[in-house]
């Protein structure tokens, strides 16, 4: 059985804004890669009507996990409702369970917005839920107790809600996944024109290819690069577990202050 690797974000974009290259990577180097977003986008128009902008969202993920291979999950709630309780958690954990990850690629509790957190936080747990019996969960799922590595991507601004810095344990080379990484992006055009409007994020594609950049001057050596923060192993795996780092060795730089 193939190792399997987890991208979980919040809305139908971010897996592409801020993991996508690595999880391309992850694919090349022999994982089964999977895509889901916790929230179905519901809220990311201002014209469309709920049932209109949630298919059209959906169409435009399911579009971009298939140009890259992945295996598409379907999400869980409505836009603002990634609230970190039982009835989210309970709907995720038999997804975890199902995909059995080695490796899960999510969002960080650093984040300009609480959905974003959120969405990361039931990332986390779900992953840590994934060997307890008795979960209640809709529906119920097979427990696991395999080792499982979660790492968190850098929030948009490389800030956190405080506007404080964030800095990576390492950085990713994407250089060579740069065109799939814009391709896949671009899958989602519902979102640049909501973009524009409501956020001022001119130019989507730029925006993806400017951030990835200036990893470049954070990271000391890659042209474009994904930051990474490895979570607490403590109820995940060793201590020394970092299949990431392992598997893309060739393509990771790891930062002189992130805990080894």
């Amino acid at each position: 059985m193939s190792k399997r690797a987890f991208a979980i974000a919040c809305h139908p974009d971010d897996l592409e804004f801020g993991m996508m290259g690595t999880m391309m990577l992850l694919k090349d180097a022999g994982y089964e890669v999977h895509y889901m977003n916790v929230s179905n986008g519901s809220l990311g128009t201002d014209h469309h009507d709920y049932q209109t902008i949630v298919s059209m969202r959906r169409e435009e993920a399911m579009i971009s996990a298939k140009l890259v291979g992945a295996v598409f999950h379907e999400s869980i709630c409505d836009d603002l409702e990634v609230f970190y309780n039982y009835e989210n958690l309970a709907k995720l954990v038999p997804v975890v369970r199902a995909v059995e990850p080695e490796i899960i690629l999510t969002q960080g509790p650093y984040d300009y917005m609480e959905d974003h957190i959120n969405a990361g936080r039931l990332a986390v747990s779900a992953a840590f839920c994934r060997g307890m019996v008795n979960m209640k969960c809709a529906p119920t799922a097979k427990t696991t107790f395999q080792n499982v590595a979660v790492y968190h991507c850098m929030p948009h601004s490389i800030t956190d809600q405080l506007r404080r810095p964030v800095e990576a344990d390492f950085y990713v080379n994407i250089a060579s996944k740069m065109e799939i990484k814009r391709q896949a992006l671009s899958c989602h055009k519902s979102q640049k024109e909501w973009l524009d409007i409501s956020q001022g994020m001119d130019a989507y594609l730029k925006d993806m290819e400017n951030r990835a950049s200036i990893f470049d001057k954070l990271s000391g050596v890659f042209e474009f690069a994904e930051g990474w923060v490895q979570h607490n192993p403590l109820g995940f795996g060793p201590e020394d577990f970092n299949p990431l780092a392992a598997a893309l060795k060739d393509y990771v730089k790891l930062m002189p202050h992130a805990i080894q």
